[in-house]
């Protein structure tokens, strides 16, 4: 697998490279130079799998012989192995793909997993740190995937006070070589801490520094096999309809992981795009104009990002596939409907959070009786407690994995959003 960098193409790497080095010169991303396009008749036997040997197929038609088929099936085996995505009938046309039945209930267990399986097997001796940044969730799904794993060391920067109090419990009372630090600021600055950290040349050589945000690609590709399993999971009178999915999102990286899919050749007719208020891409898509605005912060926390790295893959693979970008839903939803939308679901039984229930609204708006529509369900609701019981004025059950850390105490160091700060606590750990 070969992939350039998208701010400077002259930049090609193999998957194993771009693995290790997280981001590219000037801060680029990487993207694939080759997008296969899977026959019907592969299409087919990849839907009659299960999901552990479809996706370790999947990821071997992308990746390619730089890392051997028996191996990449025993990575996925160990990554995915807790409850796969299940399909939730919420009404006759529309379904939830809950994706948050991993160890730190979230989405995010499936690409962070999978990061650390090969960036393990990729490490060798060398040292290693993950620096990354997290708006709610990706802190806990990399801080459980990498905890105690040999010779590699997490530090996670968050806003402090604006996550969830069980998702800072979930990765910030780890310890060992998990490091989490709060930041006076919001998620586009923490960010931008580690971006700065990235462009640091004696810091990234003494330090070794990796990403394990979504901008790294192999969290990316592995985010891609939960939209085969969604779509074998389908009833078969509903895959007559036109498919449209929709995703709460943030940084963007769940949607350009559908979007991959759908280039691979799964029957995906279209994505809605759903955010809160925090607008940047919904008023870029209807104006033309990106102008990031400070970001709001919101009960939908981990899409509280105005800035998302992710859209400049969405943009070059519109480019690259030559789609019609003005043919992406898209849509923002205010705290006031957010609030509404989660009493909806709840009067059609289905108990949801902030993140799932925007992307729900949206796509209840938007679809049609031709149409069959799935929203993901990217967090359980346990995770944002006060909010949901607050809001619709009912207890709801907390699962083990977060009732084993509630008492524990928080081991979170505290910063100011100061680079000069960072960078001499990184190079003191």
């Amino acid at each position: 697998m070969k992939l350039y960098n998208l701010k400077d193409k002259n930049e090609i790497v193999n998957f194993s490279q771009a693995v290790k080095l997280g981001l590219g010169k000037k801060q680029g991303l990487f993207f694939p130079t080759e997008l296969p396009i899977l026959n019907k008749e592969t299409l087919k036997k990849l839907l009659k799998m299960d999901f552990i040997n479809r996706s370790s197929k999947i990821l071997s038609i992308l990746i390619g012989d730089e890392i051997k088929e028996e191996f990449l099936f025993k990575f996925v085996k160990k990554s995915f192995s807790f409850p796969i995505p299940k399909l939730k009938k919420v009404k006759k046309n529309i379904s939830c793909l809950e994706l948050f039945h991993g160890p730190t209930l979230a989405f995010k267990d499936f690409g962070a997993r999978f990061m650390a399986q090969i960036l393990s097997h990729l490490n060798k001796n060398e040292i290693t740190t993950i620096l990354t940044a997290t708006s709610g969730d990706t802190g806990a799904a990399v801080a459980h995937a990498f905890y105690k794993i040999k010779n590699i060391r997490v530090i996670i920067l968050y806003p402090k006070g604006k996550i969830s109090k069980y998702q800072e419990k979930l990765f910030c009372t780890l310890g060992k070589n998990i490091t989490t630090i709060a930041i006076d600021g919001t998620f586009d600055e923490c960010q931008s801490l580690v971006k700065e950290a990235f462009n640091d040349c004696e810091l990234r050589k003494i330090t070794g520094l990796n990403s394990a945000n979504s901008i790294n690609v192999s969290r990316l590709l592995a985010q891609i096999c939960y939209f085969f399993e969604a779509y074998s999971l389908i009833p078969e009178k509903q895959k007559k309809k036109e498919l449209i999915i929709s995703i709460p999102c943030g940084n963007f990286g769940n949607l350009t992981a559908g979007l991959l899919a759908k280039s691979l050749g799964l029957k995906i007719k279209s994505f809605i795009a759903a955010t809160n208020s925090n607008d940047t891409v919904p008023r870029f898509l209807k104006t033309g104009l990106w102008n990031p605005k400070n970001t709001i912060s919101t009960i939908s926390n981990a899409m509280d990002i105005s800035q998302p790295n992710n859209w400049i893959r969405v943009e070059e693979l519109f480019k690259r596939k030559n789609w019609n970008l003005k043919k992406l839903g898209f849509g923002s939803v205010s705290e006031k409907e957010t609030t509404s939308t989660l009493k909806e679901l709840r009067n059609l039984g289905y108990v949801s959070e902030p993140h799932a229930a925007i992307a729900f609204n949206l796509l209840n708006k938007k679809i049609k009786k031709k149409q069959f529509g799935l929203f993901l369900g990217t967090a359980h609701p346990a995770k944002f407690k006060e909010t949901v019981e607050n809001i619709l004025q009912e207890k709801i059950n907390i699962p083990k994995s977060l009732l084993i850390r509630d008492k524990l105490p928080l081991l979170s160091n505290k910063l100011k959003l100061n680079f000069k700060k960072l960078k001499e606590f990184l190079l003191k750990k």
